[in-house]
């Protein structure tokens, strides 16, 4: 089945993975945690020496960034050209290069911003057993400006979609972009969905979110996440993740729609909250000797939730190739996809 062009919308960062198997002794050195997502200081600059001398496995260069792996997932499984449009910012380099064409190999439509000042922003992912630590280097992404979306082009991607998507790592970089967007499909009647994204969004951003936070309608996000939203935005300490969701989903919100909230957790049920109504979906179980990189696991959740969303399928239905096709990513080394793809 071909599929109409432009259905979801995405805007984040895109990041060059740099992925690599190092010592637990690493993470220490640099005050990390073995499953967690940062924005690299000056302190981290020197990661990138260290991990070509302390590698545990030959370095893996894989086109990365939370949004563009989601809509990347999203285009592969659909098999329709341009189905999916994302926007961020890049540099000038060879970097660029490798994310373009790869972006091109499964029809994603990437409209990408480009500067000279900076160069294309990178991630080194630090796996150590099945956990991985993520430092993300903006470089480039971290120069987006909102004036990229009033080239008509470039917004007609916007009026086309079904769906707007952006993560939370983008309100670290243009709120202007992220809040024209969601008054936009307030305004039109599209589903503006959010990733919560990681902690520290919730801890140093809560404004921002919080001021989009009403349009939005289709809420992402795993465990962790949710925790601290709820502490930090809610004022409730609780790990009570279907609580949380019941919460999140019960927030204001500018029109009709109940707001869909969707929380994963690992190898446990995927929590969905829709107002006062709870649904758990469990995950099947994968042996741990089969887990080889947990790194975009979560980006392609949604990835796989959204390829079915946009054809009309039932949040169940959405939920269950996230699943599968989370499941099938953490088998290989970061957000990649073999040559054939069988969801049913």
């Amino acid at each position: 089945m071909v599929l109409s062009e432009g259905l979801i919308f995405g805007a984040c960062n895109p990041l060059l993975d740099i992925s690599v198997k190092v010592s637990p002794e690493l993470l220490e050195r640099y005050n990390l945690k073995a499953n967690s997502a940062i924005l690299g200081e000056d302190s981290h600059l020197k990661i990138y020496e260290d991990i070509k001398t302390e590698k545990l496995s030959e370095i893996e260069y894989i086109p990365g960034g939370s949004g563009q792996n989601a809509l990347r997932t999203a285009s592969w499984i659909l098999k329709s050209p341009n189905v999916a449009t994302f926007v961020g910012c890049i540099g000038k380099d060879h970097n660029a290069d490798i994310m373009r064409e790869k972006a091109r190999e499964v029809g994603l439509n990437a409209v990408y911003q480009v500067t000279d000042k900076a160069s294309t922003g990178t991630c080194a992912v630090l796996i150590t057993g099945n956990d991985r630590s993520l430092v993300a280097h903006l470089a480039a992404a971290n120069l987006f400006t909102s004036d990229h979306l009033d080239n008509q082009e470039h917004w007609s991607h916007i009026e086309k979609a079904k769906v707007i998507y952006v993560t939370g790592f983008f309100f670290t970089v243009c709120q202007p972009a992220i809040m024209r967007m969601a008054e936009y499909a307030t305004k039109t009647d599209k589903i503006f969905s959010v990733n919560l994204s990681a902690p520290f969004i919730s801890e140093f951003f809560k404004d921002p979110l919080m001021k989009a936070f009403p349009h939005v309608d289709l809420v992402f996000g795993n465990e962790d996440e949710a925790a601290t939203f709820s502490r930090v935005i809610l004022g409730v300490e609780t790990k009570n993740i279907k609580e949380i969701a019941k919460n999140i989903s019960n927030l204001p919100k500018l029109n009709g729609r109940k707001r869909i909230v969707i929380i994963t957790q690992g190898q446990d049920p995927v929590v969905l909250a829709i107002g006062d109504e709870i649904k758990e979906i469990p995950v099947p179980a994968i042996s741990s000797e089969k887990i080889i990189d947990t790194n975009g696991a979560g980006d392609a959740f949604v990835g796989g939730f959204l390829s079915q969303y946009v054809q009309d399928k039932s949040l169940e239905k959405s939920i269950d190739c996230g699943i599968w096709v989370s499941g099938l990513v953490i088998q290989r080394s970061g957000c990649t996809f073999p040559e054939t793809m069988d969801y049913q």
